[in-house]
C-alpha cells in the first residue's frame, strides 16, 4: 500500500455534459506488484517486502478512460517504469568457512600472504565491508587491511617467520558492515567470519648469529695470537649445517685481528697501539659449509683499552732566554708536558732537573707545570752564550714512564724593565750593514747579468763564423756567380785594366768578401814594382807571394785577372796533341814551376821508369 507515484490524465471534453469527461484509472501491467486507485490515479506497492535482489525494475501500463470506465468511452495509457532502490537488508557472506594460504619462512616483515573475500547482496555503502582478525594463534603474527576498491582483505606479516618455530597458524577472520539500517536488525547480524590457515614453507635460511652486534675491549699490551672475543651462529634450518667465519678484509686492511673459521674465536695477529686507533669496527661473515653462498654478517667492535706505555714530553718547544742583569730566584720559563696515554685518573706529571745545576733549578707547580728559577746573580754571553738544563719529567700511572727533555737557555742583554734586546755574543762588534736578504738578491743580479754576457758573447761568436754567401753549392769551392753579363767593352765600371797596369795603385791587400777571415792579420806590404815593369813579371811576383804564403787559403780561389798574357813556354799540355809527337818529352821543366807544379811533374816525370816497366 506504499504510495509510489501518481498519474493524472485530462479530457477536453465538457465536464458538466454527463459522464464524458470522468476520467477512471486502472492497471494493464504490472500487478501483482502495483495497483492504482481509480480516481486519483495514485499507484501503490501491492506486495509487502519487495526484494531489489530478486528484481530491481518495473514496467506498469496504466489505462485512464472517460465516461466513468463505462462501455462506450474514450481511453488513453501512459507507461511508468519503477526502479527498487537498495536497502542493507543482506548481511555480508564468505563463500568458504575455511581458506588455505602459504607462504615462505623467508618472507620479510609487510609481505602480503592473500587475501579473503565475504559477498554481500546489496550494493554501494550497504555492501561495504570492513573485515578483522579476532581470534586464532597467529593473532600476533599477521596483519589484515580492507581494500577499499576491491573490498578484500588483504592478510600481510607481522612478524618474522621461522618454519622450525612453527610450521602452521590459524585465524578467525571477521566480515562486517560498515552501515547498517536499524529497521532490519531483525534479519539479524550483519557479518560473517571464515577460519584462515597459514602453513609456513620451509627455506635454506643464512646463519643465524647469537647477537645482533658485539663488543669486545682488551688492552693494547696483550700478546699476539690472544683472544679477544668469540662470536656465536647457527643454521637455522633443520639441517644444521655446520658454519664457517670469516672476517670482511675491507673492515681490517691492516690485518691486525684474524678469525677462527671453524668455532669464531677472534685473536690478534698484530701488535695493537691504542694511541694510533682506539677503535677497530670488524665484520664478521658466517656461511654455510654446504651453501657458502648463503651467508649473514654482523658487527664486532673492539675496544682498545690504555695501557701506560708512552713518557710524558714538554709540551711545546721552548725558546728560554736570560737576561744578563738576572738575579737568583728569577722565573724564566714556565714549562708544561704532554701524554699520549689517557690514565682514568687523569694525568699527573713532576718535573726535577737530572742532576744539580748551579745556575738553574726547577720548582715543580704541582698542577703538571713547573717555573725555571735562576740560582746566581749575572749571567755573561761572551763567557757562556747558552746553557743545557736538562729536565725530568715522570708520570704518576703504573708503570711509571719518565723521559728527559732538554731546555736550551740563550744569555741575551736586557733593558731594565727585563725585555730582551740582544742574544749574540757577536752583535756589539758586527757594524751596521745590509740584512741577508738583501746580500742574497744582490747576487742573484750580479748572477744574471753574468750569464746575459756570456750568451751575447756566444752569439756573437758563432754569429762571425757564419759565410756571407749561404749557398747549397758552396759547400768546398768558394765560387762566387754574380749573374752580371756586363755592359761590353764601353763598361769602364766593371773592372779597370789599369789596377794590373799600376800595381802601385794598390795601397793595401784586398780581403775575401766571400768569407768572413777568422784571424786578421796584418797585410804584407811588398814593393812596388816599377812602372815600366810588365804585368806578367808583376804576376809571377805575385803567385810566388801566394805559394810561400803560410796563411793562405787551404783551397782554389778563382781569380780573374782580364789579362791573357803570352803564350806559355811549355807550350800545349793537352793529350789531344801528345798522340802526334813521335819522340818522349822532357817534362823535368814542370818542377821549375812551383810547389803548385809538384804533383803534375810526379805524374809526368816518371816516363822512362813506367816504359822499362811495361
Amino acid at each position: 500500500g506504499t504510495s509510489v507515484v501518481q498519474v493524472t490524465a485530462t479530457d477536453a471534453d465538457d465536464p458538466s455534459y454527463g459522464n464524458s469527461a470522468r476520467v477512471i484509472y486502472s492497471i494493464l501491467q504490472g500487478q501483482p506488484y502495483f495497483s492504482v486507485e481509480p480516481e486519483t490515479g495514485i499507484i501503490r506497492t501491492a506486495l509487502p517486502n519487495m526484494n531489489r535482489e530478486n528484481r530491481e525494475q518495473y514496467q506498469v501500463v496504466i489505462q485512464a478512460k472517460d465516461m466513468g470506465g463505462q462501455m462506450g468511452g474514450l481511453s488513453g495509457t501512459t507507461t511508468v517504469n519503477i526502479t527498487l532502490t537498495d536497502v542493507n537488508d543482506n548481511p555480508p557472506r564468505f563463500p568458504q568457512s575455511t581458506i588455505h594460504l602459504r607462504i615462505p619462512e623467508s618472507s620479510p616483515v609487510g609481505t602480503a600472504i592473500g587475501s579473503v573475500k565475504a559477498t554481500d547482496a546489496d550494493t554501494g555503502k550497504n555492501a561495504e565491508v570492513e573485515y578483522r582478525i579476532i581470534d586464532g594463534d597467529g593473532t600476533d603474527m599477521f596483519d589484515i587491511v580492507t581494500q577499499k576498491d576491491t573490498q578484500e582483505g588483504i592478510i600481510t606479516v607481522r612478524k618474522p617467520l621461522d618454519y622450525e618455530t612453527r610450521r602452521l597458524y590459524t585465524l578467525k577472520v571477521e566480515a562486517e558492515n560498515t552501515h547498517v539500517d536499524p529497521r532490519f536488525y531483525y534479519l539479524g547480524p550483519f557479518k560473517d567470519t571464515t577460519i584462515v590457515k597459514i602453513s609456513v614453507e620451509d627455506v635454506d635460511e643464512a646463519p643465524v648469529f647469537s647477537r645482533s652486534s658485539y663488543l669486545f675491549e682488551v688492552h693494547e699490551d696483550i700478546e699476539l695470537g690472544t683472544i679477544i672475543g668469540t662470536v656465536m651462529a647457527r643454521d637455522p634450518d633443520s639441517a644444521s649445517s655446520p658454519i664457517r667465519f670469516s672476517l670482511d678484509r675491507h673492515t681490517d686492511l691492516d690485518r691486525i685481528f684474524n678469525i677462527h673459521s671453524g668455532n669464531g674465536s677472534i685473536y690478534t695477529s698484530k701488535p695493537l697501539d691504542r694511541e694510533i686507533s682506539q677503535w677497530h669496527n670488524l665484520s664478521v661473515i658466517a656461511a654455510e659449509i654446504n651453501n657458502p653462498k648463503d651467508t649473514t654478517r654482523v658487527p664486532v667492535y673492539v675496544r682498545i683499552l690504555d695501557v701506560n706505555d708512552n713518557a710524558p714530553q714538554f709540551a711545546v718547544f721552548y725558546d728560554t732566554f736570560v737576561c744578563e742583569n738576572a738575579r737568583a730566584g728569577q722565573l724564566i720559563q714556565t714549562i708544561s708536558a704532554v701524554d699520549k696515554d689517557d690514565p682514568l685518573g687523569g694525568q699527573k706529571f713532576f718535573f726535577s732537573l737530572a742532576a744539580v745545576n748551579p745556575n738553574f733549578t726547577v720548582q715543580d707547580n704541582e698542577d703538571n707545570t713547573a717555573r725555571i728559577l735562576t740560582r746566581r746573580n749575572g749571567f755573561s754571553r761572551h763567557e757562556i752564550s747558552t746553557y743545557l738544563l736538562p729536565v725530568v719529567i715522570s708520570d704518576n700511572d703504573y708503570p711509571i714512564q719518565s723521559s728527559t727533555g732538554t731546555l736550551t737557555i740563550r744569555v741575551c742583554a736586557c733593558d731594565s724593565r727585563g725585555n730582551m734586546q740582544s742574544c749574540n755574543a757577536e752583535a756589539l762588534l758586527l757594524p751596521a750593514g745590509l740584512s741577508t736578504g738583501a746580500l742574497v738578491a744582490i747576487l742573484l743580479c750580479i748572477i744574471i747579468l753574468l750569464v746575459i754576457v756570456v750568451l751575447f758573447a756566444a752569439l756573437k761568436r758563432q754569429r762571425k763564423k757564419e759565410p756571407l754567401i749561404l749557398s747549397k753549392e758552396d759547400i768546398r769551392d768558394n765560387i762566387v756567380s754574380y749573374n752580371d753579363e756586363g755592359g761590353g767593352e764601353e763598361d769602364t765600371q766593371a773592372f779597370d785594366i789599369g789596377t794590373l797596369r799600376n800595381p802601385a795603385a794598390i795601397e793595401d791587400k784586398k780581403l775575401r768578401r766571400d768569407i768572413i777571415p777568422e784571424t786578421l792579420f796584418v797585410p804584407r806590404r811588398t814593393p812596388s814594382a816599377p812602372d815600366n815593369t810588365d804585368v806578367r813579371d808583376f804576376i809571377n811576383q805575385r803567385l810566388k807571394e801566394h805559394d810561400t804564403d803560410p796563411s793562405a787559403p787551404p783551397y782554389d780561389s778563382l781569380a780573374t785577372y782580364a789579362y791573357e798574357g803570352n803564350d806559355s813556354i811549355a807550350e800545349s799540355l793537352s793529350s789531344l796533341e801528345s798522340g802526334t809527337t813521335e819522340g818522349d818529352q822532357n817534362y823535368d821543366y814542370l818542377r821549375e814551376w812551383g810547389p803548385r807544379f809538384n804533383k803534375l811533374a810526379e805524374m809526368y816525370g816518371g816516363g822512362e821508369s813506367d816504359k822499362d816497366t811495361s
